[in-house]
């Protein structure tokens, strides 16, 4: 009876400690009787090596925190460690390089469109060297009338021609010649691009892909003699040492005769490119029997 009294005047906490001492002692109890009978045989650590701690160990709560096993450390693997840095190193060194030949070739491209910008304006390049010399047609008195002359040219290379008549002609543009005149015959004519039937109307026609005035090259220029305002009739008045002046939109040029011929009608080498600058005329001749060509050359007199 004096127990249980002096048992009620503990407090809480006490009585939790006497509950799990007593709890101890006959667990510890329990445990020698097994061990003095043979039935369980204490374990004795023959080796130091740390061993992976268990999940059923660690929450054994008959295990005093002394007596659970260390937990073994996680093994290094430092040759990862460097695999994956190198792997690293490098995708960062090949970004940098493909960085580095994209700015490249971006300035590449940059240089060679700004190159292409600045070149000058293209000259049309003639498509084929005429097989007749420009200005053809038949006399003015002539059964039909006037009329271009095929008879001129060969037979094989009409559909050739005639396919061709129709093309489309440049538009003069800013270096080409708008204006000719000859002082000493009294010509001051338009100059217009193309040298074909229509362009003859109009006034004197430079045959398309011939050099600009005052470049180096042949400029070749053709009107007729006996219709359409006969306005190269008097070129075989023309003397060496006249002058032949070319207008463009931007200055004038003056030419210096030094040649005066007359040639069949299919001596087209007259028109061929030269290294230096020079203009030529060209006209049917004689006056109203147009089965000639007369040819008249000048050189540059200066730039």
């Amino acid at each position: 009876m004096a127990r249980k009294q002096q048992t009620s005047k503990l407090s809480e906490a006490e009585l939790r400690y006497l509950l799990l001492e007593k709890k101890r002692v006959r667990r510890q109890a329990r445990m020698e009787h097994l061990f003095r009978t043979g039935r369980i045989r204490k374990y004795v650590p023959v080796t130091t090596v740390p061993v992976k701690q268990s999940e059923d160990v660690d929450d054994d709560p008959g295990l005093e925190p002394d007596e659970r096993p260390a937990a073994r450390p996680a093994r290094r693997r430092p040759w990862l460690d460097r695999l994956l840095l190198s792997v690293e190193i490098v995708a960062v060194v090949g970004l940098v390089v493909v960085l580095l030949n994209g700015v490249g070739l971006m300035r590449t491209l940059n240089r060679e469109t700004t190159a292409l910008l600045q070149q000058g304006e293209l000259t049309p390049t003639a498509l084929f060297m005429s097989v007749v010399l420009p200005s053809g047609h038949t006399p003015p008195n002539a059964p039909g009338g006037v009329q271009p002359n095929e008879a001129e040219i060969p037979e094989h290379l009409r559909p050739l021609v005639q396919s061709m008549a129709n093309l489309p002609v440049p538009t003069a543009g800013p270096e080409q010649a708008v204006r000719i005149q000859i002082p000493a015959i009294g010509v001051d004519a338009p100059v217009v691009q193309g040298d074909g039937w229509e362009q003859l109307k109009k006034g004197v026609g430079q045959h398309v892909g011939t050099a600009n005035p005052g470049e180096d090259g042949n400029v070749v220029l053709a009107a007729h003699n006996d219709v359409f305002g006969e306005i190269f009739r008097d070129l075989d008045r023309l003397q060496n040492g006249d002058q032949i002046i070319l207008f463009t939109n931007q200055r004038t040029y003056t030419y210096v005769i030094d040649t005066n011929k007359i040639v069949e009608p299919t001596a087209v080498e007259v028109m061929a490119p030269t290294n230096v600058p020079i203009v030529t005329l060209i006209s049917c001749y004689p006056y109203l029997v147009s089965n000639q060509r007369i040819v008249v050359s000048g050189s540059l007199q200066e730039r």
